[in-house]
Parts: structure tokens; sequence; C-alpha cells
């Protein structure tokens, strides 16, 4: 194998990380025990190398580029990769650090993963957590993610789904606006309600609704004067303040149809769900702290 990283190459990116890591190139020099201007002399001869600007610098504070975050986020990761496989091939038992970067839909990130952060650093107190909540697919070498959380499984042959749950879903209005428009009671009733609609980011279209009929799944396209995006969790409370009709996930809604909030309808067509995948890179790929996070999240919510 031809080499591509020399030692002086290896020091540079280094000190780039730990330039980006704490946001000053004076810093990185004293963490490091070497001057400021080996650091900018390191960052330089990495941007000449990759023909990429990694840093805006003022005379105040330093800022990564677009480019320069994503090769910060690969590159750290890389470190973190060398450090782990030295430590198993010296024998020594790794314990889970370091930061891990996890993407999720809203409305699971809510209410089902981030009350389970807490308990998970707890047991791992090494480990950082970055949650970012969004409904948009991410690619996971890009941007730099160790994990996410999706509604269906991938085509990329890279990665391991892991299924956690399939979430019931439940057409839900508040009492205000089922005494004013009426309780539908079969799914053509639909057309004549309001009907909150969210986009999928995706597609940039509405979510079609799913119920059962006849024994069967069946998706329909609703209208309604209502839109959202973005936040899949945005149609509740237009449905708690009378504003029509939503579907949604029902361990979203629990708390506001105990309260009486908001009322479940269409009951006899409901029973439809979709799934939540968990998806993270090949076993050869893990770090101890990605490992350290599927195990607990199966342990919690793989048998739901």
């Amino acid at each position: 194998m031809q080499r591509q990283f020399d030692d002086l190459l290896l020091g540079s990116i280094e000190l780039f990380c730990l330039a980006a890591d704490l946001g000053s190139f004076t810093l990185a020099a004293t963490a490091a025990s070497v001057t400021p201007a080996a650091v900018s002399r390191a960052v330089a001869r990495l941007e000449k190398r990759l023909d990429v600007r990694l840093f805006v610098r003022t005379t105040r504070q330093i800022r990564l580029t677009d480019a320069g975050r994503r090769y910060f986020e690969q590159c750290r990761d890389a470190l973190n990769r060398l450090a782990e496989a030295e430590r198993e091939a010296t024998g020594q038992q790794t314990t889970p650090k370091g930061a891990l970067r996890i993407s999720m839909p809203t409305p699971y990130g809510h209410y089902r993963m981030l009350p389970l952060f807490a308990e998970f650093r707890k047991r791992y107190p090494d480990v950082t957590v970055e949650a970012h909540l969004s409904n948009r697919n991410i690619d996971f070498a890009d941007e730099g993610f160790d994990l996410a959380i999706r509604g269906r499984a991938p085509r990329d042959s890279g990665l391991i789904a892991r299924k956690l749950e399939d979430a019931e879903l439940v057409v839900v209005a508040s009492p205000a606006y089922l005494k004013r428009a009426g309780t539908p009671k079969t799914i053509d009733d639909l057309t004549g309600h309001e009907c909150i609609q969210f986009e999928m980011p995706s597609t940039g279209r509405a979510v079609p609704w799913r119920f059962m009929q006849n024994g069967e799944a069946i998706e329909i396209t609703t209208q309604g004067g209502y839109g959202t995006s973005g936040d899949a969790l945005a149609g509740i409370p237009l449905a708690c303040h009378g504003a029509g009709l939503f579907q949604t996930y029902r361990f979203t809604v629990e708390n506001e149809l105990r309260a009486g909030t908001l009322v479940e309808v269409l009951r006899d067509h409901g029973g439809c769900s979709r799934p939540f995948i968990l998806l993270y890179p090949h076993g050869r790929h893990l770090s101890s702290r990605v490992r350290a996070f599927v195990d607990f999240v199966v342990e919690k919510l793989g048998t739901r």
C-alpha cells in the first residue's frame, strides 16, 4: 500500500481538529504545547493540499467554513477510530467516550429518544450526545452523523437497519372542533372536514393519511386550509385549538387524549402504523460509543 499521509500531515490534521474543536489557534497551540504560528502553518498546509478554505479568520475569532466543518467531522471521527484501534491492539478495555451525533425525526426525538439521554449519559458519562431533530434525510459521510432514526429502510447497503417499533397512527380533533363541524364516521366523511396537512421535506408533498378498510391498509389524500412543514408535531397545537382533524402517532397525543383536550375519531378504521428504524454503519466501522448507544436504545425501545 502506498503511503498517503506522512507524519507532518497527520500532525497537521490533529492541530486542525484541535483548533476547530476549541475555536482558537491560541487555545489549540496551548493544548498541543506548540506555538500559534505552528497551528496556523498546519492549517495553511491542509488548505493548500485540499485547495479549499477551512476557516474564516478575523482578528478576534476563527469559524469553520462549510467545507471545513465537513472535513473536521470526518477527521475527528478518523482520529477517534485510530485511538480506539490502538487501545484494542494493546489489549486495553475501551470505555465509550467522545461525541455522538444522532439525527432523528421530531416526533420520535421528543417523545422517545430525548427522555432516554439522561439515563444513557449516567451510564456512559464520557460520551457527549448531539441530537439533531429534523424530518429530512441525512448523509452519514458528508454530515458526520453516527446514527439516524428514520421511517424506512436505507438503500445504502453500508448501513444496518434495526426496527425500534411500529408506531400506531390516530386521527384526533378538539371537542370544540367536533362540536362545530361534526364527528366523521367514515373515511368518506373527511372530504367535508378541515384536515391539517404535514409536508414531507423529501417529497415536498403532504403526507397521505393511513387507514384500515376491509382488512387492508390504504392511503388517502386529505385536504385542508392548514399546512405545516419541518416539524411533524406542529399539527398538534393546531388541532388542540380547534383548527381541524390531524393524523399523528398515538404516543405524541397520549396526554391530550387522557386530559380530553383531544378526542380520537374514526376508531373503526384505526390500527395502521409507521415504522421507526435505527440506522448505523456496519459493525466493522463502529466505535465503542456507537455500539454502547445501539445496545442501550435496543434495550429500551427495541421490544415495543
